[in-house]
């Protein structure tokens, strides 16, 4: 089968796009026939060095991936062959104390499809019954895959750590990201508040349209004055980021007392002051979250579906385009997902 994988670790160079072995699909699998994957940092991350992820070369990238289903166990009761599905890109084993009382994503041997195991970025992929979900209606393939890593991570900051209600307001870092549109996206499908922030006038312009309450440019304006402003000096109830070190201080100083800070990632540094008085004498709390598990992201799609919530596309590539498709995000220009379609 054709597939996107790397040989080695630098740049597009060790990524080859050709030839592999079909997978073999083992008992309680679900052999998936992909139509479309998207891009995440990971796959840089991936190429670049992947130092602290175990994998062996050559190892197909790719996380998110949708398709129709080729072949599943004859017992299986809820997936059928020929049905439009995705995948959840975790494996958990199902066995340890965090799987078992509920919390898979803290599974103590997680493996992340693209990561530890061979990815989307491929014509097939074998993986278990329990990763496989029917795509929400009104959805395209490559859309659907969307909804793996960004939206599930989105979902499990805002509801499962930040517990956010409907008439509270959030402050969502670096929109134009995955994870950020995905967070103003809910928030709004559900009633919240959202103050959305970047550096890029542009893409606060698109996001406004889609529904953002108010825009701070973090480079002309000072985050903090303009939270105040918008809040009557009161400060948000959640804070949404993925930046890091460059965000951190702004991120405690904009949040009401009581408020909430959910990080998926540090893209500028993982080591920003703690700010400890602020924290102790305001009662904040800090969340760290990733992915999510197999209940949470039946709940998602759930919400998808009711709400006709549909990913937002910077672009679309073919499997022979990859290396233009991890330029793409690469760059930082994006506003939306990023698209591998598989003819």
């Amino acid at each position: 089968m054709k597939a996107a994988f790397i040989t080695g670790h630098g740049g597009n160079e060790v990524v080859t796009i050709g030839e592999r072995p079909e997978p073999v699909r083992k008992p309680g699998e679900v052999l998936l026939r992909l139509h479309a994957a998207t891009v995440n940092r990971v796959d840089l991350y991936m190429r670049n060095s992947a130092v602290g992820i175990t994998h062996t070369l050559p190892q197909i990238l790719g996380l998110d991936g949708a398709g129709v289903v080729e072949a599943v166990d004859e017992s299986e009761k809820t997936i059928r062959v020929g049905q439009r599905a995705l995948i959840l890109p975790a494996v958990f084993c199902r066995r340890c104390a965090y799987c078992q009382s509920g919390d898979p994503v803290l599974c103590q041997s997680i493996q992340f499809i693209g990561e530890h195991r061979d990815g989307t970025y491929a014509e097939k992929i074998a993986v278990p019954a329990e990763n496989v979900f029917p795509i929400p209606d009104g959805l395209d393939f490559g859309e659907a895959a969307a909804l793996g890593v960004n939206f599930l991570t989105a979902w499990r900051m805002i509801f499962t750590k930040a517990q956010m209600k409907p008439w509270e307001t959030a402050l969502i870092f670096g929109i134009g990201g995955g994870v950020s549109l995905a967070a103003l996206q809910i928030i709004k499908a559900f009633g919240g508040t959202a103050i959305i922030t970047s550096r890029d006038q542009s893409k606060l312009d698109r996001a406004r349209a889609l529904g953002a309450d108010h825009a701070i440019n973090g480079k002309s304006e000072d985050v903090v004055a303009r939270v105040n402003a918008i809040t009557g000096k009161r400060g948000v109830d959640v804070v949404i980021e993925n930046v890091g070190e460059a965000v951190w201080p702004l991120a405690l100083r904009a949040l009401a007392k009581n408020g909430r800070l959910v990080t998926c990632g540090a893209t500028t540094g993982g080591a920003p002051s703690a700010d400890i008085h602020r924290l102790f004498v305001r009662q904040l709390q800090i969340f760290g979250s990733s992915l999510g598990g197999y209940g949470e992201f039946a709940d998602l799609l759930a919400f998808v579906g009711k709400h006709g919530i549909k990913p937002l596309v910077d672009s679309r590539f073919t499997l022979d385009q990859a290396h233009a498709a991890l330029d793409r995000l690469e760059t930082g220009d994006q506003f939306g997902k990023v698209i591998v379609d598989i003819p």
